[in-house]
């Protein structure tokens, strides 16, 4: 399977989402920034935004993270735009998760979910595959009381991949047990990284590294100093892989160039 295809099997499932965040002080434009963001992050997983709802509270409701009229108005918008998901703009505690789930017919995310469900769409490498997957299952085993009603709102899409493709069971023996195998594999990625990173460091080759939030252009400036073909899309976390590359300056000496995930 090529890259592009890798990248592109994300958007399976036509998804409509509701993004919903809370403005603790006066700052509604930061909370605005904020959805503007996440309603780019659910572009990348394929989803279409089709509202927002934004309320403005002294703290977040730690039973259903909007207060109870909110809720409603939010339950409301979801039957009136056709929304077959939420996505949250803070992490959602499993108490809030299941709470809205009760209370509102559809898929509840958050903005972590998300994230880790582009990585795990878009992840290549064995290690970066592994690394997701371990995250997924920790996040998961934290939430399955309320996670599980959830995500079975919907066959497929945010949140289902990754871990969710290997229909593991929603039980914490299972997934200690998957953790505890991946911990182990990518220990043996690390050990055998770390033998190449001695390896260029006998050459006595300096390693530089491409640091910037994601999207900012590190792929690109990368294929373009090292004349690489490193994949690079206009899209939030499209660089999953951390990826070195041999880097020959302008006096003739050489680098190792990284480019690292956003």
């Amino acid at each position: 399977m090529s890259r592009n295809s890798q990248l592109h099997e994300i958007k399976e499932v036509d998804e409509k989402v509701i993004l919903v965040g809370v403005q603790l002080d006066d700052d509604y434009d930061r909370v605005d920034a904020s959805l503007d963001e996440l309603e780019e992050l659910a572009k990348t997983a394929g989803a279409v935004t089709v509202g927002r709802v934004i309320q403005k509270r002294e703290k977040i409701n730690p039973s259903t993270y909007l207060g109870k009229g909110k809720v409603e108005e939010l339950s409301f918008a979801v039957k009136e735009l056709g929304a077959n998901g939420i996505i949250c703009d803070d992490e959602l505690t499993m108490v809030q998760m299941k709470n809205l789930s009760n209370i509102i017919d559809v898929k509840i995310m958050d903005r972590t979910m998300l994230i880790l469900d582009i990585f795990a769409a878009g992840a290549i490498s064995s290690e970066g595959k592994i690394q997701v997957e371990l995250a997924q299952l920790k996040y998961r085993y934290s939430r399955l009381s309320g996670i599980g009603k959830s995500l079975s709102r919907l066959g497929g899409g945010i949140g289902t991949r990754g871990p969710g493709e290997k229909k593991l069971e929603t039980d914490k023996r299972h997934i200690n047990e998957r953790i505890t195998e991946l911990k182990r594999n990518l220990k043996e990625i690390e050990t055998h990284r770390d033998l190449l990173r001695k390896n260029r460091e006998r050459k006595n080759i300096p390693v530089a590294a491409l640091v910037g939030y994601t999207n900012a252009g590190k792929s690109s400036l990368l294929n373009r100093l090292a004349d690489a073909d490193v994949l690079a899309y206009d899209k939030l976390f499209a660089t999953l892989d951390v990826t070195t590359r041999e880097v020959i300056l302008p006096q003739g000496s050489k680098i190792f160039l990284t480019d690292t995930v956003g």
